[in-house]
């Protein structure tokens, strides 16, 4: 027995990503045509072609009046009498008091971190600087890891001791093995570099506003700068982010008292002047920023809401000065959980075997003897294997080829906008 269908009612409700299912509509779908085709063999090619634009054209349609609705609401809680409304709003109070257990839960587990980890640290320290002999048991251990890595180890005399002086330029080869960092050393930061002695992490208490962590980077003396220690914070926002994880908010560095002429973060030109009415001549010396680890120590910034609702900042700059946060951030986060925690491993080069790289064997080459490469700009990426989103190779082929990040060998927080110094001599 067959149902009465009511052909003729019209849902008033608005289509929505709630109530419209993720099937095409059928007249996107083609069903609206004909199903019986033209016996015309000489009309075939023209109507096919006209029925596929227009099946195209109503898909786009129907897609553009979708992607409107997104996030609009279906009008369903709205409707609902305010008894049950009070309800919903009494869940939400219940999700706000789980949300300040997850903080909670989130601080605590830092502060555990912290406390489980310092003994290592302070006893790894102590060997690589020398401070203290290694145990036989602790060098078993190790050889017995040599072995499970690699069968064909061979374990180490017995009868020679272990050296008093530690291990040289540790933490400098460390990083150098890091992907990213290996890209913002130069060869005169690696001078200052040597005299690394220690990176450590420490949270911030529990009683600061934010959480976060403090990367200090220890130095014994150098001819670079004064400080003993570099700092950088990497500061969290209040409440963790919908994924349960804490969010990034900004860092901040630390000012490097630099020695007279030995600044890493900066290149000095010196050029001759003549004055024209006077013919006497000058010397100018002017600074301009140059590629340094040590810029690691000058974050970015992000834009207050002031400057973006001013438009102080265009859409490129924008994305560019995200682009670089990024990067900043994903540094702070690599000496945390990988280079710190595993430092050895970065030392001997183990740790490349878990990173993850590009397999160049699942591209093929792109051959057109009718493309001319002069007349398109590769992008560069300066970290590359870590940020794979931020270069997005399916571009459009009539927008011109940008660069998307800082060039090549910038460093993390370059700041281009400083100001030339200028030193004037008669």
């Amino acid at each position: 027995m067959s149902t009465n269908i009511p052909i003729n009612q019209v849902d008033p409700t608005a289509p929505t990503p709630q109530n419209t299912p993720l099937t095409h509509a059928p007249i996107a779908a083609g069903l609206s045509r004909p199903t019986v085709p033209d016996i015309s063999e000489d009309n075939e090619p023209e109507e096919e072609e006209t029925s596929g634009a227009i099946q195209q054209a109503m898909l786009g349609l129907v897609h553009g009046k979708l992607s409107g609705l997104v996030g609009k609401s279906s009008g369903y809680v709205e409707s609902l009498p305010v008894e049950v409304k009070k309800n919903i709003e009494a869940v939400k109070g219940v999700q706000v008091k789980q949300i300040e257990l997850q903080n909670q839960y989130k601080r605590e587990c830092l502060e555990l971190e912290k406390k489980l980890q310092k003994p290592f640290y302070d006893r790894r320290q102590a060997i690589i600087s020398g401070a203290a002999q290694p145990t036989p048991e602790e060098i078993e251990a190790g050889e017995q890891a040599s072995i499970k890595d690699d069968p064909d180890y061979s374990p180490l005399p017995k009868d020679i001791p272990a050296a008093a002086s530690g291990i040289p330029e540790f933490w400098l080869t460390a990083l150098r093995t890091h992907v990213a960092f290996a890209d913002i050393i130069t060869d005169r930061d690696s001078e200052a570099l040597k005299s690394l002695q220690d990176i450590r992490i420490e949270y911030l208490p529990t009683t600061e506003t934010k959480p976060g962590f403090k990367l200090r980077f220890f130095f014994g003396p150098n001819d670079y700068f004064e400080n003993e220690v570099l700092e950088k914070t990497y500061l969290y926002q209040e409440e963790v982010g919908y994924s349960g994880d804490f969010m990034y908010d900004h860092a901040i560095g630390t000012e490097i008292k630099w020695k007279e002429d030995k600044d890493l973060t900066k290149e000095f030109e010196v050029k001759k002047q003549r004055n024209k009415n006077t013919n006497r001549t000058r010397l100018v010396r002017k600074a301009r920023p140059t590629a340094s680890f040590f810029n690691f120590f000058n974050p970015p910034q992000p834009p207050s809401d002031e400057q973006i609702e001013a438009g102080d900042l265009d859409e490129d700059e924008i994305e560019e000065l995200e682009e670089k946060l990024e990067m900043d951030y994903q540094l702070g986060e690599d000496l945390k959980e990988k280079l710190i925690p595993r430092a050895i491993d970065y030392f001997t080069g183990k740790a490349l075997e878990y990173e993850d790289f590009d397999d160049e064997d699942e591209f093929d080459d792109i051959d057109d003897d009718e493309d001319d490469e002069d007349e398109f700009e590769d992008d560069v990426c300066l970290y590359p294997g870590l940020f794979p989103t931020l270069y997005d190779s399916d571009s459009d082929a009539e927008t011109p080829a940008r660069r998307r990040g800082p060039p090549k060998g910038r460093g993390a927080g370059a700041n281009a906008s400083s100001n030339p110094e200028e030193c004037k001599q008669q």
